[in-house]
This record gives structure tokens, C-alpha cells and sequence, in this order.
């Protein structure tokens, strides 16, 4: 690491702990305030292995739910999960910014879903995603924008219903419309959010409102910044949650999820995706805090092991 990525990590680190220290639930003492919360981190791309478990145990991640990155497939995935089953959680994906599944999403191909259909029933998965129907450009990834009332990906929905898993699916907020026509169509398949599609808060909150199948992810949304747009964190300077975001959240604490979105390109990258949701997790009450950090995504992905509890 430089001299220049050594100081930004320190000055974001001493940020990040001055945030903890101030923030917190109400009446909070200072020994619960630097203890690490445990959380299970809903949204990495498993590129690194040994980074990742590196990154959970420094930052108090017990589990991880994984999808492919860039040196990753849908194999290697569920290899790993099958190494670490306490610590990986496996979701499998076709999505079209895999350049092998892209013309297929072109045309509708039904070859996709058979894929998926046999991935799915293999066992060795526990959700789908992540699916970029509709992302944004961004660097190494072309901007994808289909219909999410098309047919593969209602195909994608249909066959969550079947083998009764939830969906991590990526749609910004130009697809709003077919979004909640999407949520309306399957009502019993749990639909998580990506980012929450970046959306301002008066979307999240109707979009809450209007279909309860919906698991708002903040992953990127908690980082002191974003390289697309200074608008998509739900932080108003870098470090506090802005008071209307907390009260959306602590208003609906079953209909939120975080993650990090650790892609391990930069351990230090992915050190600042970490303790932004330490910190993020630490403003919020004791009640909240147990059930977007842990006990909604376990819900969705492990219910039989929640219901025993």
C-alpha cells in the first residue's frame, strides 16, 4: 500500500470509529459502543476467498451471502460455500453482464432458465442473484436495461417460486413502474433489493409501503462516498445517517438488509465498505440493529434455522 492509500485508510478509520463512538443507540454504553456488532453481510462478490474471510473476521461479518464477481462463476461459488457452509451463504445467477448469458437475455432465450432451474435444483444454492436487469454503466460492466416484466426475468421470479428462494435483483430507478408490476405479479417470492436501487427517500418509502415482498439492501448506500454519484449514500457528510433515512428505517426494521458489495479488487476498498457498515449498524436502536443486521437475511435464506430459535 502508498504512502497516500495508507493516509486515506487512517483519516477514513479514525472517521468511522469517531462515528461509532458518537453515535449508537440511545443510552448505549461506551464498552457497547467499540464492541464490533456482528452483522451478515448480504451482497459480496466472492473474487478472493481467503480476503473475504479475512474481512468477516476483522469486521465482525459471521456470514457472507456470495455471488459471482469477475474471476468467479456459479461453480466456484457453490465450491466455496461447500468449504465454509458456517460462513458462506451460495446465491447462483445468469445475469446478463455475464458476456455468456448476455444473448441470451437479447432474446429471451429459455436455455437461461433451464440453467438456472438445474443450478437451483442441485441444492447447493439458497437464493438467485444477483441479477443486473437494469444497472447503470459502470467501470468493467456495461449498462444493462431490460424489461423486468420480460421474460426471463419474470422466468428468474417464477422459478424462485418454485424451489421457494429469494431474489437478489438489481433495477435503478428509471424501471420503477415495472419493478412494482414485477413485486405485484409474485407476491410470495421475496424480492431483495440491490442498493435499493439507489433510490431517494420518498421511492424507498412507497416502494416499502406498496409490496411487502420487497427487502430494501443498503449495501453502498452507507460509504462516506460513491464513485457514480455523490447521492447515493444515505449518509449527510460521510458519516451520519441522514435523521429521515433512520426513521424510514427504524419506522419498517423487517424490510432492511445490509451488505458491503466487497468485490475484492482493493482490500483497503473493501476495509472502507466494512467499517462504513459498522458504523452505519451502531445508529441504529439495539432492536433495529439485531433485525437488519442479522435476523431478516437469515430469515429469507435460512428460515428453518430461524424458526427453531
Amino acid at each position: 500500500m502508498g504512502t497516500a492509500a495508507r493516509r486515506r485508510w487512517a483519516e477514513f478509520f479514525a472517521t468511522a470509529l469517531l462515528a461509532c463512538l458518537a453515535g449508537g443507540a440511545a443510552g448505549a454504553g461506551a464498552a457497547e459502543d467499540v464492541a464490533v456488532v456482528p452483522f451478515v453481510d448480504s451482497h459480496v462478490h466472492l473474487n478472493d476467498e481467503a480476503m473475504q474471510l479475512e474481512l468477516m473476521e476483522r469486521f465482525g461479518a459471521t456470514r457472507a451471502l456470495v455471488n459471482w464477481g469477475r474471476k468467479s462463476d456459479n461453480e466456484s461459488i457453490a465450491r466455496a460455500a461447500g468449504r465454509h457452509p458456517e460462513r458462506f451463504i451460495a446465491f447462483a445467477s445468469i445475469s446478463p453482464e455475464r458476456a455468456s448469458y448476455r444473448s441470451g437475455w437479447d432474446g429471451d432465450d429459455p436455455r437461461l432458465l433451464h440453467a438456472l432451474d438445474a443450478l437451483l435444483a442441485s441444492g447447493r444454492f439458497k437464493g438467485i442473484g444477483e441479477i443486473s436487469a437494469v444497472h447503470f454503466p459502470s467501470p468493467g460492466l456495461a449498462e444493462t436495461d431490460y424489461d423486468p416484466m420480460g421474460a426471463t426475468m419474470t422466468g428468474v421470479l417464477a422459478l424462485a417460486r418454485k424451489h421457494h428462494l429469494p431474489v437478489l435483483l438489481h433495477v435503478e430507478s428509471t424501471r420503477m413502474r415495472e419493478l412494482s408490476s414485477l413485486l405485484d405479479k409474485f407476491p410470495d417470492v421475496p424480492v431483495i433489493w440491490a442498493h435499493g436501487g439507489y433510490t431517494p427517500l420518498f421511492i424507498a418509502r412507497r416502494m416499502i409501503e406498496r409490496h411487502p415482498n420487497l427487502v430494501y439492501e443498503l449495501s453502498a448506500r452507507t460509504w462516506p462516498s460513491h464513485p457514480r454519484s455523490p447521492d447515493y449514500t444515505i449518509l449527510r457528510d460521510g458519516r451520519n445517517v441522514w435523521p429521515e433515512w433512520l426513521e424510514l428505517i427504524e419506522a419498517h426494521p423487517g424490510r432492511f438488509v445490509v451488505g458491503t458489495d466487497a468485490s475484492h479488487r482493493s482490500e483497503e476498498s473493501d476495509a472502507m465498505k466494512y467499517a462504513s457498515v459498522q458504523s452505519f449498524l451502531r445508529q441504529l436502536s439495539p432492536a433495529a440493529r439485531e433485525r437488519v443486521g442479522r435476523a431478516n437475511i437469515l430469515s429469507l435464506v435460512e428460515p428453518e434455522s430461524v424458526a427453531r430459535k
